[in-house]
């Protein structure tokens, strides 16, 4: 199941507080090996189910800063899109994504700067009923002007 994806850009002249995006994705084991390798993150919880089973995890699980990049992805295609500039993030991490969890990442709008051009963003990941990670974004948002 995948959401019907709006990309583009939303210039800031258009943006509202409220306005809501988000992206469903299926993290496959290929995602974590290739996260791996671009990283250079090896670390065997994400790699070694024998190892992972070891840990408090109980199993392997997808590096934190791949279900992060799902935030990156909606804010860079969606909210605000094309020409969007990344000023600051924070990210609380609050459960594992395991390989074959479908993620949702949804970025919302909380305030607007217009004079500025800066946007704060509420993001958030969950997998169901259950938030995996969750912060704000700061972003330069693409005007007319």
């Amino acid at each position: 199941m995948r959401d019907e994806i709006q990309t583009g850009t939303i210039y800031l002249e258009d943006l509202e507080v409220g306005l809501k995006r988000s992206l469903r994705k299926v993290i496959t084991d290929r995602d974590i090996e290739l996260f791996a390798e671009v990283s250079t993150d090896h670390n065997p919880v994400h790699l070694d189910q024998a190892y992972a089973e070891g840990t408090m995890f109980k199993g392997r699980i997808a590096h934190g800063m791949l279900t992060a990049g799902l935030i990156s992805a909606v804010i860079g295609e969606q909210l605000p899109g094309h020409g969007t500039i990344y000023l600051a993030q924070s990210l609380k991490f609050m459960a594992p994504v395991r390989p074959g969890d479908e993620v949702l990442a949804e970025v919302s709008v909380l305030a607007i700067d217009e004079k500025r051009r800066r946007v704060t963003l509420e993001t958030q990941c969950s997998v169901g009923d259950t938030v995996v990670l969750k912060g704000e974004a700061q972003v330069l948002a693409p005007s007319r002007n």
